[in-house]
């Protein structure tokens, strides 16, 4: 097979993977939320605990994807994955119930960490080592894409009604999973992703503390990451009174940034390092959330949309980027997994938190300080790692 059309496949199986995993699966209910409520479907507040059920279904998957792929065969975990995630937006064509759409929203959510963790570990381990930073940029732009595609055509989906936007899902994630499928037979003849035992045999102190440092900021960025993705939208369309075009527009800002993330923060991981790169989008993404506190100008909200959408993935690329650098390749899939949970789970319970908080307050505005904190938070305990490290480091030689 010619290397060329083998980096392509590899490519293509990790893309499709982040865009229908994250872009397609949650970032496509974001938009969606206003038409819910003003179509009496659900009330603010339910709209907020489905989006909400998401996140919970990403824990479970995020859980669960490193035991799925390693005791059945990929093909059948990812083409499951798509299969479910399709059907999470099929069955929800009629305002059946809370339960019903909650059910489903958790699968989608399980399934699309199910391709979050599998989809880019392959495609990753099926590159040569030398074109792995640049694949791996690529592979995370699924998920700008998919939320980029989710503000354009959701509203104009929308326009002739819910239904309609739920098939168009649908058939998005079907289409994604048959590419998908196709280029994992491009892979056919390479090694499955390494096995990696406990993943830690080996490693220094100081490489433990470093490993523990990065997952516990991933793990805040999973709450920071909660205000933009679930409540943006229905945040400036109905509590800013922007209206539902507006805030469209302003969903597709953070997708086009989300397109770009990954590649700034290939840039800045070359110019810094991936720690210091990892510990300036935290900064930059910190800030960025705060905006929408300080001000709720056009300005201020437009860098906040960009800032924030860059940071989505580029975060996501550079904690990989942190931890392949410290683990190898044999190893990534495993700590990526772990690391994914931790997310998951800080997601999940910031999820449901930040809901509570808007039911009980009534407004979106708090949540937006409240990511801001907590992102300022990963902040420092990453600008902590040089002296944690180097603690660790004076301990092991003693």
């Amino acid at each position: 097979m010619r290397p060329s059309r083998f980096n392509f496949s590899a490519l293509l199986v990790g893309a499709m993977a982040t865009f229908v995993g994250i872009g397609v699966a949650r970032f496509a209910y974001t938009p969606i939320i206003p038409a819910l409520v003003e179509a009496n479907w659900f009330t603010a507040t339910e709209a907020a605990y489905l989006g909400a059920a998401n996140l919970l279904g990403y824990l479970g998957g995020a859980i669960g994807a490193h035991i799925l792929s390693e005791r059945y065969k990929l093909r059948y975990v990812l083409g499951g994955a798509y299969i479910a995630v399709a059907l999470s937006f099929f069955l929800c064509l009629s305002p059946i119930g809370f339960v019903w759409f909650f059910i489903w929203r958790f699968v989608s959510g399980f399934a699309g960490a199910t391709l979050m963790v599998v989809g880019p570990s392959l495609a990753l381990s099926s590159t040569p080592a030398s074109q792995r930073p640049a694949t791996g940029a690529i592979v995370f732009t699924g998920i700008g894409i998919g939320a980029f595609l989710s503000a354009t055509a959701i509203p104009l989906l929308l326009n002739v009604g819910l239904v309609l936007a739920w098939v168009g899902l649908g058939v998005l994630a079907v289409a994604a999973g048959l590419i998908a499928d196709r280029a994992l037979a491009g892979l056919k003849s390479l090694p499955a992703i390494p096995h990696s035992g406990n993943g830690s045999e080996g490693l220094t102190a100081a490489q433990k503390w470093s490993i523990g440092i990065v997952m516990a900021a991933y793990a805040m960025d999973g709450v920071g990451f909660v205000p933009h993705t679930v409540f943006w939208v229905d945040y400036l369309a109905r509590e800013v009174g922007m209206g539902q075009t507006i805030a469209s527009f302003q969903w597709a800002v953070l997708g086009v940034g989300a397109v770009f993330g990954p590649f700034i923060a290939g840039r800045a991981a070359k110019k810094l390092g991936w720690h210091g790169a990892l510990l300036s989008g935290f900064l930059a993404k910190s800030i960025a959330t705060a905006l929408p506190v300080i001000s709720v100008s056009m300005a201020s909200i437009t860098v906040s949309s960009f800032v924030v959408g860059a940071m989505i993935p580029g975060i996501v690329a550079l904690t990989a980027g942190r931890l392949s650098e410290i683990m190898g390749p044999a190893g990534h899939k495993k700590i990526w997994g772990m690391a994914t949970a931790m997310f998951a789970a800080f997601q999940a319970a910031g999820g449901y938190a930040l809901a509570f908080v808007y039911a009980f307050l009534g407004t979106y505005e708090p949540l937006f300080s409240i990511g801001a904190v907590i992102l300022a938070s990963g902040v420092l305990l990453l600008s902590t790692r040089y002296l944690i490290v180097r603690k660790a480091t004076q301990m092991e030689k003693n």
